[in-house]
């Protein structure tokens, strides 16, 4: 959320939030949790905060943040679930900033990483935060909380956690000979496992999968059918490369389909967010890619809307008899 405002203009790193009693006694030093020690009162930047929320964890910087944007740690809990209801996140829902035990705070592993993907490719400026091994503010040093940053295996990234109810959990990412992998573990039952766990499994993905190019960065992946424009159809693309991670020494089926909800209205502007690209591995879906017109297309001329129109009404009749059928 702080990340996706910062990019949207309404914040700024230079920014600076005032430390109130809650975010002190809640997430500070008397909360004997991770935290930055921020002293009562004091004014941080935002990008001191992330820093903190980051590198070291530090509940006190969350709650800063969420009532600095929100006014109150309940509303930025909302915007957070809203969020990522935006991102794709359905089943995701939040109670606080931090990730402290709530009943509303949950998350599935699937989404963890998804939003870890979008962390990784959407602010690759603000990932790089993820692997500072440490962070000093207020002459307090503290380090990274992250295990897989030390053990030479390519990590870069991201998150650990722990609460009672949970277990000791992980979301990390590693990238090997231009592969990048992301890896989530929880409930486990101590920081020693976690971080052997989430080590053995990016070492068992490396060893394992390849990543396979399905479709070229600007390669036509489907046609989508245009009413009442100056042409019938509009390519779609995606925003870059299409790849597929496939077990090595398979051949495994893959089935990919194109969704949008057609025929898409004129005029149509080129990078216009149109369909999904859905990719299926055996029986499971695996992978799912936003799609965009490739190219403006301009409203057609009147006969060319006319004919549209009749066309449509036309498949409207017919679809609505095999209905009754």
């Amino acid at each position: 959320v702080v990340l996706n405002q910062i990019r949207q203009g309404k914040l700024k790193p230079t920014d600076e939030f005032i430390v109130s009693v809650n975010a002190w006694r809640r997430g500070g030093a008397p909360s004997h949790t991770s935290s930055m020690f921020i002293p009562i009162h004091n004014k941080v930047s935002v990008d001191n905060l992330l820093h903190g929320v980051i590198i070291q964890s530090a509940n006190d910087a969350c709650i800063v943040l969420a009532e600095g944007i929100s006014g109150s740690e309940s509303a930025f809990a909302e915007l957070m679930t809203k969020r990522a209801r935006e991102l794709g996140l359905s089943r995701s829902t939040f109670g606080n900033s931090n990730g402290l035990p709530d009943p509303k705070q949950l998350m599935t592993s699937r989404e963890l990483a998804k939003l870890a993907r979008h962390i990784i490719q959407t602010y690759p400026d603000y990932y790089q935060y993820y692997s500072e091994r440490e962070f000093a503010w207020n002459r307090i040093r503290q380090f990274n909380r992250n295990p897989l940053l030390a053990m030479n295996i390519g990590a870069d990234g991201l998150k650990t956690g722990f609460t009672k109810e949970a277990g000791y959990g992980l979301v990390g990412s590693a990238v090997q000979n231009g592969l990048r992998l992301i890896v989530v573990v929880n409930g486990l039952r101590s920081e020693k496992e976690r971080a052997d766990e989430g080590k053995k499994l990016l070492e068992w993905g490396f060893h394992n999968f390849q990543s396979g190019l399905l479709f070229s960065e600007g390669q036509e992946i489907a046609p989508a059918k245009l009413y009442g424009a100056a042409k019938g159809h509009v390519p779609l693309v995606a925003k870059g490369e299409v790849r597929l991670m496939v077990p090595r020494g398979t051949r495994e089926k893959i089935i990919a389909r194109v969704v949008y909800s057609g025929p898409v209205p004129a005029p149509v502007q080129q990078g216009q967010k149109i369909g999904l690209l859905k990719v299926w591995r055996g029986d499971f879906l695996v992978l799912e890619v936003p799609l965009q017109a490739a190219e403006t297309v301009a409203t057609g001329s009147m006969s060319r809307r006319a004919f549209d129109a009749a066309t449509e009404l036309v498949l409207g009749f017919f679809r609505a008899g095999l209905q009754r059928l």
